[in-house]
């Protein structure tokens, strides 16, 4: 193997996952590997405070990481805002800081607490003095896509028969079963997260790699050559085939 990418599925707030997805990946292919980190750092596990610490530590140190914006991400910028901005793709009845999606246990992890029946301008009021301002502009420089010769690695997947450069942000951070239907080959392997599986899993045109971190299940890392792709835990890489 010549230069391998390392890539990490949805971390969701898991902060001993990922320092562990880490020493596998330097132990596998050294301190300076390339890794992409598929988004969705926060959200639902006990530490997105501290995950975002890591990986705004590992920029400062000059780590080759390549982080990605997740919907998740984006709804947790959005909220900080001077004035938070709601999702729209999100279903009717449904927030940043809804009981199913996680927000409250992000700003729980910044000491933020949100008890029933508070107005959102005392916690949006609240987080905005409790939150980092470099952690702000980490969750605004994330980018939606990045591109190899034979891959492309996004959040959650691409809208089908339309150019890479052309894909749009929402579809990039949201898509699901357009892009999950479609079994013809893309312009380059796909590489993503956003829709947990039970186990990383090749699809011929797609490789999955979020396993449901946010909810306690395993973190997933995987390692590429071209479109070769191997899933690597502590026993080392298992080959992924379609």
């Amino acid at each position: 193997m010549t230069n391998p990418i390392y890539a990490i599925g949805d971390i969701h707030g898991q902060l001993e996952m990922l320092e562990r997805a880490l020493e596998r990946i330097e132990a596998d292919g050294g301190r300076d590997a390339q890794v992409v980190f598929l988004g969705d750092y926060i959200d639902r596990g006990p530490d997105s405070r501290g995950v975002i610490d890591l990986l705004i530590r590992g920029q400062k140190e000059g780590r080759d990481w390549i982080m990605l914006l997740g919907n998740h991400d984006r709804m947790f910028a959005w909220f900080m805002e001077d004035t938070p901005r709601h999702d729209p793709h999100m279903l009717v009845g449904y927030h940043w800081l809804h009981e199913r999606i996680g927000g409250i246990e992000t700003l729980e992890s910044y000491g933020v607490a949100v008890p029933e029946r508070t107005r959102l301008e005392e916690v949006h009021a609240a987080t905005k003095v409790a939150v980092p301002e470099h952690h702000i502009t980490f969750l605004q420089e994330l980018k939606a896509m990045h591109q190899t010769d034979d891959l492309a690695f996004v959040h959650a997947g691409i809208k089908p028969g339309i150019p890479l450069d052309d894909q749009t942000e929402n579809d990039l951070v949201w898509i699901r079963q357009p892009f999950h239907k479609h079994t013809e080959q893309h312009p380059k392997l796909i590489i993503h997260g956003h829709t947990p599986v039970d186990t990383p899993t090749h699809y011929g045109n797609r490789v999955n790699l979020d396993t449901g971190a946010g909810y306690g299940k395993p973190l997933t890392t995987a390692v590429f050559d071209g479109a070769s792709a191997w899933s690597l835990s502590d026993t080392g890489r298992q080959k992924l085939t379609p």
